[in-house]
């Protein structure tokens, strides 16, 4: 008998990237029991999407609370109900306090649009045809404290072209999350990965991600900004 990872899904839009979980799911070469996906938001096709393919879909709305540790209780305390042994923030829109990090310390991801440590943050297409960079891209990590800046689990690049919008890349980049988030998923799903000491382990070696070389057309240090501090 398949031994089966019990999953919570955390999502606040489109739901796109569960979409993926769920096909890989239903064609059977993702071994995962997504127990429940859990929205911030009201009305999102996240939940829509989870419906359709008979999952259970619930909301915790950080504006029925009034302060943030209440919220974050809450949600913990719905996503435990669901007994889950990794928990996906699949395009999550809210800032996670270092308590409900901690809680799910080694068991809590994230997929984020560009190739870590640039681009922390919102906005992250337009930031990196601004800065002028050869490749952008997406990379999936454990989450910590320091927002987008848990160890990187597995990236993959995207090739920045002359005549790219921020739609047209973002696109570009959305196939890669696609594909990277449930490879990720597998390998936790099957004792491969793990986090130890602040390191992301695969078959209990530090992850590499080699990334072509992001040389950029403007200030090196274009990359990074302000908002790399916002989720």
């Amino acid at each position: 008998m398949t031994v089966t990872l019990p999953v919570v899904v955390l999502v606040s839009g489109r739901g796109s990237n569960l979409q993926a979980i769920i096909d890989h799911c239903r064609r059977g070469d993702l071994p995962v029991d997504i127990r429940a996906v859990i929205s911030s938001r009201l009305g999102t096709e996240g939940l829509e999407r989870a419906s359709r393919a008979g999952l259970t879909g619930v909301v915790v709305d950080p504006g029925a609370f009034s302060t943030r540790a209440g919220f974050e209780q809450a949600l913990m305390q719905r996503i435990d109900s669901y007994g889950p042994e990794l928990v996906v923030l699949a395009g999550f829109m809210l800032i996670l306090g270092s308590d409900f990090v901690r809680h799910y310390s080694g068991r809590l991801i994230n997929i984020h649009p560009s190739l870590l440590p640039q681009f922390r943050g919102l906005h992250t297409h337009e930031r990196a045809l601004k800065a002028g960079v050869r490749y952008h891209g997406a990379s999936v990590h454990f989450v910590t404290a320091d927002v987008d800046g848990g160890p990187v689990i597995v990236q993959a690049p995207v090739a920045v072209r002359p005549d790219d919008s921020p739609q047209t890349l973002a696109a570009r980049v959305l196939e890669e999350e696609h594909r990277i988030l449930p490879e990720a998923i597998r390998w936790f799903a099957q004792g491969r990965l793990s986090m130890a000491d602040g390191v992301a382990l695969l078959d209990g070696r530090p992850c590499e991600n080699p990334v072509p070389e992001n040389t950029q057309s403007r200030n090196p240090a274009a990359g990074r900004s302000p908002e790399d501090t916002t989720p």
